[in-house]
């Protein structure tokens, strides 16, 4: 049984492309993500704000496209990325006050 899980793609002002991920992310569907990002070219932020879950899969996902990927993240993954190193490879932030996520 997959997970649900849906990828939204979308543009800041500025031109740099979004990814927005809601559900949770793991081994069921992390080919979705891994599609998204490997049809969005250049450096990508990925907001994963509404994120319940993810695992190990997710995680390799998002370690092949480290070094191009920005992580918006909410207090529940911080732990996850930190401990995983992913927040060695990839800029993680919070999301904004307010809940929207804002270009930097």
């Amino acid at each position: 049984m997959t997970t649900p899980l849906s990828i939204t793609s979308g543009r800041y002002s500025d031109g740099r492309p979004r990814l927005t991920a809601a559900g949770e992310i793991d081994m069921s569907n992390s080919g979705v993500l891994a599609r998204a990002l490997d049809e969005t070219p250049g450096p990508v932020v990925v907001d994963l704000t509404a994120v319940e879950y993810l695992d190990s899969a997710g995680l390799s996902v998002l370690f092949a496209h480290a070094a191009r990927l920005e992580l918006i993240a909410p207090p529940l993954l911080e732990p996850v990325l930190t401990v995983s190193g992913l927040g060695d490879m990839a800029t993680v932030r919070g999301p904004e006050p307010g809940g929207s996520p804002a270009p930097s």
